[in-house]
């Protein structure tokens, strides 16, 4: 079934393709007896980004970047499009669609309005203002700055952290400081982009190990530190190994304990990036060390955002007391980025106190206990419909696996006409052919809304075609007669 699968979609972007290419001789054809002033000029957008954009990304772009007009709870409000130019241009119109998220990373349900969290924020707005307007070695840094990086360093379970404005930028700025020519960076082959531009910009040589498998990690150690660096063999400078704690397209936890013990065989760093993790998995939040049981202190370098689990935006670094101050001197996002604003860092120091009891209630735990029934919940009742679904146990990442780009629109258009939102992905956050739809799980979510949303899912999954599993049998109730 899979194989046929995987044919179809193969030859249904052939197909895409192929009326893409038929169309884009006739435009240069128009443009040959319009000609413009601009012969001569090298194309300011590369060739096959500009066709994919034109002749597949905008046929179904109304699938993507949808407003919002209200915070991401367990249901918010869906601002509708429409277009006049066959999707090249989508406008907003007045009309509103209330809808189950199924889409947001709100894992905790700290995005929208807490009885805790939101006054504090609040009076932190009133007293600090929305920004510092400065970086964090000029004048950004308040006593909430440094009460965060002590508190996050407290949580994870290291000597130290570092705090900086924006998720993707602590990843990709970091690695280029920590490693550059005459090291060696051994990354997953599935992890997130912002790992990749990171190892691209650091000079660094970087070889991919197959997706969460230690054997071939080991196997990729072995060989790099036999051969040595290129051309001159010289030994590595340093060596880091770069993994994330649960990847955001598969749903799947990483393997910690083997790649720990991997790492620590061949004397290579190990760099965790706890994204998806951190907050969300752990008896009390505290990730995937938490849940795995693997000492922090095996972990050389953690590496997490505040954009999921705790409800605001920005990412840290964590490690020993002399990395975190090495960064601070050395990190261009700390020395020249704005700081997180003043409310944004508040609104994790409560998150935080609520996730450990600090605000002296017991809802910390409870949603803890939520998001880990939530999601192993949706993922088994997905499962018995008969949806091949991606991941693990415990991981509010739960992915659908659509295949076929005909589908792609289709599952996501009629999910939203009956009021419910997923993210779609394709090419190229995804491999070519293994499109899906990315469902992210919340502790705001009821029993009831989950409900709701497998029901939906379920008959959208029988008019698109994407069950490619034998769903469970119903179970049948006897009836005793008397």
């Amino acid at each position: 079934m899979i194989i046929i699968t995987y044919i179809q979609t193969y030859f249904s972007y052939g197909l895409i393709a192929f009326l893409g290419v038929i169309r884009d001789l006739f435009r240069l054809f128009l443009e040959f007896l319009n000609s413009t002033n601009d012969h001569g000029y090298a194309p300011i957008c590369p060739r096959f980004d500009d066709f994919y954009i034109r002749r597949l990304y905008l046929r179904i772009q109304d699938c993507f970047n949808r407003p919002i007009a209200s915070a991401p709870d367990a249901w918010f409000d869906v601002v509708e499009r429409c277009s006049n130019d066959n999707n090249k241009t989508l406008k907003r119109i007045t009309k509103v669609s209330k809808c189950l998220n199924l889409a947001s990373y709100n894992y905790l349900g700290f995005a929208s309005a807490d009885e805790y969290c939101t006054p504090r924020v609040i009076e932190s707005l009133k007293k600090f203002s929305p920004s510092t307007c400065s970086t964090r070695v000029d004048g950004g840094t308040t006593i909430l700055h440094t009460e965060l990086e002590e508190c996050v360093a407290k949580f994870v379970g290291k000597p130290a952290s570092i705090v900086f404005g924006m998720g993707f930028v602590t990843n990709s700025a970091i690695l280029p400081v920590l490693v550059g020519e005459g090291g060696l960076i051994v990354s997953d082959k599935l992890n997130h982009r912002s790992i990749i531009y990171g190892c691209s910009a650091s000079g660094a040589t970087v070889r991919i190990f197959e997706h969460n498998t230690p054997s071939h990690l080991e196997e990729v150690l072995r060989e790099e530190i036999a051969e040595g660096q290129p051309r001159t063999h010289k030994p590595w400078k340093k060596i880091i190994v770069v993994l994330e704690g649960i990847y955001s397209m598969e749903g799947e936890l990483c393997k910690l304990p083997e790649i720990i013990t991997v790492c620590k065989k061949y004397k290579a760093y190990t760099y965790l990036d706890e994204a998806h993790s951190i907050g969300a998995v752990g008896k009390t939040g505290r990730g995937v060390c938490e849940l795995l049981g693997v000492n922090t202190a095996d972990v050389d370098v953690m590496m997490g955002t505040f954009t999921k689990s705790f409800g605001s935006c920005g990412g840290y670094i964590a490690g020993s007391k002399k990395l975190i101050e090495y960064l601070k001197y050395t990190c261009p996002a700390h020395l020249y980025g704005t700081a997180i604003s003043p409310p944004a860092a508040q609104q994790i120091l409560s998150a935080i106190k609520v996730i450990l009891g600090e605000d002296g209630s017991s809802r910390g735990a409870q949603k803890l206990t939520r998001i880990r029934e939530n999601s192993n919940f949706f993922r088994s009742e997905l499962q018995k419909l008969g949806f091949k679904v991606l991941g693990d146990n415990d991981s509010p990442v739960i992915p659908i696996m659509i295949y076929n780009p005909g589908k792609i629109p289709a599952f996501s258009r009629e999910c939203l006409r009956q009021n419910v939102a997923v993210v779609i992905v394709g090419f190229p956050a995804t491999v070519l052919p293994l499109a899906r739809a990315r469902i992210c799980i919340s502790a705001s979510h009821t029993r009831e809304d989950l409900m709701k949303g497998l029901e939906v899912i379920n008959r959208v999954g029988d008019l698109v075609g994407m069950k490619y599993l034998p769903a469970e049998p119903k179970k049948q109730h006897r009836v005793k007669l008397e």
